[in-house]
């Protein structure tokens, strides 16, 4: 019963790890698979994050204590003790993967963006700095740097892009390309594309 309880939390805290970053974890996936469109399906979750991080933590340092608390003496009388190896299921190496798990799954906001290719502008020619024009676009649904990526990578697929800059903390995507080669309408669908929705235009310069 113990070895049930003990894989029970470990699992409990791996699911609850994978939860607290489904939102992030779900644009990297979602460029693999190329289902862009499914980016930003998990991005409610992120007001839960907190909470679920409290919930990893909190069961694994139950899992950790039930390891490796003392045994008390009673359970050597007990008639029924043998010197059997635990499963690997029930040792320290297990919930010690586990962990180390849980701890890159919470972490992987902060590192999920590395994950994105290099895709560098579709414009094979320097732009005049005349020709070029920049939009600020409010845009619905990023939670993290993983999701500026996921806009980013697919913005510069267009041609004339000169730069591309997503900021999740406020919610914008400022773009600057070349007019004749993309429209803002074109702009707007890259965007749209990835499951995050442009919600209006900040300004156009």
């Amino acid at each position: 019963m113990k070895t049930v309880n003990k894989t029970g939390l470990a699992g409990a805290g791996v699911f609850s790890a994978i939860a607290a970053s489904l939102c992030c974890i779900t644009p990297v996936l979602a460029l693999i698979s190329g289902a862009s469109g499914m980016a930003s399906a998990f991005s409610w979750m992120e007001a839960w994050r907190p909470y679920l991080i409290a919930v990893t933590v909190a069961v694994l340092v139950f899992a950790w204590y039930q390891k490796l608390r003392p045994i008390p003496d009673s359970s050597a009388d007990c008639a029924c003790e043998t010197d059997e190896k635990p499963s690997f299921l029930n040792t320290k190496a297990f919930l010690g993967l586990v962990t180390i798990l849980a701890f890159l799954m919470l972490t992987f906001p902060y590192y999920g963006q590395f994950f994105y290719p290099k895709t560098e502008s579709q414009s094979t020619t320097i732009v005049p700095p005349r020709n070029v024009e920049q939009i600020q676009f409010k845009v619905e649904g990023m939670t993290c740097e993983s999701c500026q990526a996921h806009i980013e990578h697919s913005v510069k697929k267009l041609p004339g892009i000169v730069r591309v800059e997503a900021n999740y903390t406020d919610g914008t995507a400022t773009v600057q390309y070349d007019p004749s080669k993309s429209n803002k309408g074109q702009l707007v669908s890259a965007i749209n594309e990835t499951g995050y929705k442009v919600q209006t235009e900040l300004s156009n310069k």
